[in-house]
């Protein structure tokens, strides 16, 4: 029989009686992850299966005596946010709200970084939105500094940026971190997983080559959107020298029906990342996780070790709410090629 690779926790693991959805947790560990952001969604339009559907978002602050259950906080407060906001937004577009925080603590200058999603939409055009990843420093949540942006959306690679994953320093002294970005076609819009390479992770990045293409590499449940997850440490599953096990977001392919883009199911799979040279190398060709409750969308954002071989991942179901699994390391390796 083989080992089982996660457990299900029954109960939601952030509530709050103010907001109806609830996604895309990430903890700090200078609170040794009592303490985090969360993304809080203001109003809803059209149907999450359904390409075209708005969410406005606000990030909030989270806290919780224990890794099973978080309650929500303030809104986050981040200096300079207006002014640079400002900057972004072309006249008549709109600011939907900041989105899919993750936090990053330098172990060199102890300073928290946060880095987030900016998505600008044009009021006339459905599908026109520029996505920025931003950035904010400072010494711990309360004190953060909105900077500009570590990757602006590029007109001329076709490139935008969200959903980072933060990669180990490499022999160089860089970092091929990863990010989700698009690739529009003719006929449809693929979410793809783009390297970014950061010399300083406080100041801009540049667009690397593209690490994983749905289209190209003819796996089911990731055929038609690839989104990078969190990133597990060589403790908790060793899979050899400069590369690292993740798991990997990835959704089934788009669907027409009638006149409406309808998507797939998003899951949680795995894959192996080779971050001295940028390379993902392997993806898993059945997924992790599947939510029991979720209709469309399994989604992970945050990992915590809790204790050899053992620890929590976070993930949002139905872009609604948060649930915990607790991740077992010998039943994943058994899924490993």
């Amino acid at each position: 029989m083989k080992p089982r690779a996660y457990f299900e926790h029954p109960t939601k693991a952030v509530e709050d009686s103010r907001f109806s959805h609830m996604m895309a947790i990430t903890l700090s560990p200078r609170s040794r992850y009592r303490e985090g952001l969360i993304r809080c969604i203001t109003s809803r339009e059209g149907n999450i299966e359904v390409r075209g559907y708005v969410d406005r978002s606000q990030l909030f602050m989270v806290s919780g005596d224990s890794l099973e259950h978080f309650t929500v906080g303030e809104r986050l407060h981040l200096e300079n946010e207006e002014a640079i906001l400002k900057k972004l937004t072309p006249d008549g577009w709109e600011c939907i709200g900041l989105e899919d925080p993750d936090i990053w603590i330098d172990a060199e200058t102890g300073l928290t970084h946060i880095y987030f999603t900016i998505p600008i939409k044009s009021p006339k055009q459905e599908d026109k939105i520029h996505v920025h990843l931003g950035h904010a420093v400072g010494n711990d949540l309360h004190s953060l500094i909105m900077t500009e942006p570590v990757l602006l959306q590029d007109e001329v690679l076709h490139a935008s940026a969200k959903e980072v994953s933060i990669a180990p320093v490499n022999s160089n002294g860089v970092r091929y971190n990863l990010v989700e970005s698009r690739d529009r076609e003719p006929e449809n819009t693929y979410s793809i997983v783009r390297v970014a390479i950061a010399e300083d992770m406080g100041k801009p990045w540049t667009y690397g080559p593209v690490a994983f293409h749905p289209v190209e590499h003819h796996i089911p449940w990731i055929g038609g959107h690839a989104s990078p997850g969190p990133l597990f440490s060589r403790e908790f599953i060793d899979v050899g020298e400069g590369k690292l096990l993740g798991v990997i977001n990835g959704r089934e392919a788009n669907r027409k029906v009638g006149s409406e883009i309808r998507y797939g199911i998003f899951s949680v799979g795995l894959f192996i990342y080779n971050y001295e040279d940028g390379l993902i190398e392997w993806v898993s060709p059945e997924p992790l996780i599947r939510d029991s409750e979720a209709k469309t969308i399994t989604f992970a954002s945050q990992f915590v070790e809790t204790k050899a071989g053992e620890g929590i991942l976070y993930a949002h179901v139905d872009d609604s709410f948060v649930r915990a699994y607790t991740l077992y390391a010998e039943g994943i390796r058994a899924m490993l090629p």
